[in-house]
């Protein structure tokens, strides 16, 4: 029993990193944006929060550092994806591969420490425990008593799914994302529109981080996002960009990734039980391409009969 719990725990732990990282990345879906550089919006994240929580001695100060540089990096993809018009694949790639050499760099000059970092004085983000249902057996074990950015994660993707699909700026940006064209020929600027999805997507991967590196644990490592954001990306081709079912399915990820840990105290080599949330993106993507491909011939058939 006491197995399972653990398990349960680590799958909502383990599942908001990615959860986040993939609302971000619905609003560039939706944008038409091809946004790979998740990865290091969250790892920019994820070293800024500690940077803010260690050296502010606040949790807060360190969440707030967090968000912002994923913004930072979001910026930065900006200025190249969408206003000087480079190739959005290549402008990830080296986002990603500046994150991950920018923060090595950076947690080896300011800490003066290679690998990881840890400390008491990184303060981690509160836990919010329930009340009465923290005192129910069981169930206050398996709901309550998690760092309160896990509930908040929950909420926003209810406000997300809300946010894209019943308002004036989700109905522009999935015009844009259709034919960004004749949203520009009505007046509206859909690089304004681009910029600000690119905006959202780094705010909520760089929330990501910051859940990363104060809550899931509490320092900061070398490529500590550690293909999450790919995940995230993963996520987000199966749901076809729906933030409800990004959240069912951020939560499978994180039983996978769960079960890697639980798996460590057994006979299972280490290295196998880190493979584990990896093998199940890319069994997902396997089933997934091979139901589109179906669909894609069905549709060709029906094609031709018409004819």
């Amino acid at each position: 029993m006491n197995l399972m719990i653990e398990l349960i725990r680590s799958t909502f732990l383990a599942a908001v990193p990615i959860l986040l990282a993939s609302l971000g990345g619905t609003y560039t879906y939706y944008a038409d944006i091809f946004n790979i550089a998740m990865e290091g919006m969250l790892l920019i994240g994820a070293f800024a929060a500690v940077l803010g929580s260690y050296f502010s001695g606040s949790w807060l100060i360190g969440l707030l550092a967090g968000v912002s540089g994923g913004i930072l990096a979001a910026i930065i993809f900006t200025l190249f994806a969408v206003y000087l018009k480079t190739d959005e694949f290549v402008t990830g790639i080296a986002l990603n591969l500046f994150a991950l050499g920018a923060t090595t760099y950076l947690l080896r000059q300011i800490f003066s420490v290679k690998g990881a970092f840890t400390s008491s004085d990184i303060i981690a983000l509160p836990d919010w425990h329930i009340p009465i249902i923290d005192k129910i057996p069981i169930i206050g074990e398996l709901l309550s008593g998690y760092p309160f950015l896990l509930y908040i994660s929950f909420l926003i993707a209810i406000l997300v799914e809300f946010h894209i699909f019943k308002t004036r700026f989700g109905l522009r940006l999935r015009a844009t994302g259709e034919d960004d064209s004749t949203v520009d020929s009505v007046g509206i600027n859909s690089d304004l529109i681009k910029s600000k999805a690119i905006l959202l997507s780094g705010a909520l991967s760089g929330l990501g981080g910051v859940f990363l590196s104060l809550a899931y644990v509490n320092m900061f490592a070398e490529n500590m996002s550690n293909g999450r954001g790919w995940i995230a990306l993963a996520v987000i081709i199966l749901t076809r960009g729906r933030p409800i079912g990004l959240l069912f399915m951020a939560l499978l990820f994180g039983f996978f990734d769960g079960l890697g840990f639980a798996l460590q105290n057994t006979f299972i080599p280490s290295q196998f039980t880190q493979m584990v949330p990896y093998l199940a993106t890319l069994a997902a993507l396997y089933f997934y391409s091979k139901q589109k491909k179906e669909k894609i011939k069905e549709e060709l058939e029906d094609e031709s009969m018409a004819v």
